[in-house]
């Protein structure tokens, strides 16, 4: 009777161990699928409160339990990538994109790492995968070839994106440093031209192009586009260049006034143009003094302007026509807002107020100048020749045998001084010492010749 008893247990036990066996394999599947998570979430963890190598560690355990997973091998590229190990950083993100080249931020990896080494050659290669998922690394693509100096894609490239979504500061200042060297400027010089036929209406491209021929000195190409803007754009500053130039031909100088300020205020129009605009308005004013007054105005608009001492060339203008009025005005304009050169300006401005005769204004004058400039010896033979004129013959000799002092090397200077103190010793009654300088004088004009 116990016989069956066995046979029932012994059956049992077996049913029981095949069950239990079963059960533990699902249970170990099920556990490696956990453990992977796991391993994730902790990497993930250890990350972020920087423990990138403890990471690394973990995220080595889940590679083992579920190999050649991207985004593991994305996981270790990051957290290399946060030690610099720049080497293993790029393999592992590299990797990853091998498994799924569709993930986007997989090439951001390689990327970020070849910014960071610098290797900017092996960064464009990527650069121009991650354009595929969006172009606005176009502008990334752009920096890169100028920081490998490859100038003409650069250019070619700044052309394309200006025409598809417009300008940019960082852009514009790459296009300046291409165009810096010459042999870039006929690319752009071309597109623009292209651009200016393919849109009319921009003004952009009008005023891009007329910069580029005045930098290289083609003013008559620059004036020739500024005639197609004015056809263009009637309205716009540029074109008033044109217009001033017809009005002031067909003698209509209201307008021709009207225009020449419009462009002189301009922040948009090149100086050099602003330099030429009021220099031939000069020479009109000149012809039609009833405009003087215009021209003064004008003159204002330089004031700020570094590069020329306008006020100062005028008044060399009206100088050169014996006009010593009007020299004298604006030698004063310049003399009060160019106090650093006033040096020049003042001989200029006494020379005039001497040929006007007006030998008070240069004796005070002259004087006040002594004090700044104490070493420059034509101060002092202006002071001297006005106190002559003005029979304070001790006062010249003073100042005019101080000043001799400081001749170099300047023979006419010399001459004049001689000729003055002769004047001042005559004046005195010495009229040894006077034949003594005017000797010296004549000898050293013979010398000059």
């Amino acid at each position: 009777m116990k016989k069956p008893f066995y046979i029932i247990l012994l059956f049992v036990l077996q049913c029981n161990s095949a069950l239990l066996w079963a059960q533990t394999e699902s249970e170990e599947i099920k556990s490696d699928a956990d453990q992977f998570q796991d391993y994730f979430y902790e990497s993930l963890l250890q990350k972020g409160i920087e423990n990138y190598d403890k990471a690394i560690v973990v995220l080595d355990k889940a590679n083992k339990i579920k190999p050649n997973e991207a985004s593991i091998y994305f996981e270790l590229g990051k957290n290399y990538l946060a030690l610099k190990d720049y080497k293993n950083a790029y393999n592992y993100f590299e990797s990853a994109a091998k498994i799924d080249p569709k993930n986007k931020w997989f090439w951001v990896g390689m990327y970020d790492v070849c910014y960071e080494t610098k290797n900017f050659n092996q960064g464009i290669i990527v650069i121009q995968k991650l354009i595929e998922f969006d172009p606005k690394y176009k502008e990334d693509l752009t920096s890169l070839y100028m920081a490998t100096n490859q100038f003409e894609k650069a250019l070619v490239l700044i052309q394309e994106l200006e025409e598809n979504i417009g300008k940019t500061d960082r852009r514009e200042l790459y296009k300046s440093q291409i165009l810096s060297q010459g042999k870039f400027q006929n690319i752009e010089i071309n597109n623009l031209i292209a651009q200016i036929e393919k849109y009319p209406k921009e003004e952009s491209n009008y005023l891009s192009l007329i910069f580029l021929y005045s930098k290289n000195k083609e003013e008559t190409k620059a004036f020739e586009i500024v005639k197609k803007l004015e056809k263009a754009i009637p309205n716009s500053e540029w074109a008033q260049v044109t217009l001033f130039k017809d009005y002031l031909e067909a003698n209509d100088a209201p307008k021709a006034i009207n225009a020449m300020n419009v462009v002189l205020a301009s922040s948009k129009i090149d100086s050099k143009i602003k330099h030429r605009i009021l220099n031939e308005f000069l020479i009109f004013s000149f012809k039609n003094p009833q405009y003087a007054t215009d021209l003064e105005k004008a003159v204002n608009y330089f004031d700020t302007d570094k590069s020329v001492d306008v006020a100062k060339e005028i008044g060399r203008f009206f100088h050169s026509k014996k006009e010593w009025a009007t020299a004298i005005k604006y030698y004063e304009k310049s003399a009060v807002s160019r106090t650093e050169e006033a040096l020049e300006t003042n001989l200029l401005l006494l020379q005039a107020f001497t040929e006007m005769k007006q030998f008070d204004i240069v004796a005070k004058k002259a004087t006040e100048m002594i004090e700044s400039f104490p070493t420059q010896p034509e101060f002092y033979y202006y002071a001297g020749l006005a106190k002559n004129q003005l029979q304070d013959y001790k006062k010249a000799k003073d100042l005019l045998e101080m000043g001799m002092d400081y001749v170099v090397e300047n023979k006419e200077l010399e001459i004049n001084f001689n000729i003055q103190l002769g004047e001042s010793y005559n004046g005195l009654g010495d009229f040894k010492k006077k034949e003594l300088y005017f000797s010296k004088a004549n000898q050293l004009l013979k010398e000059k010749k």
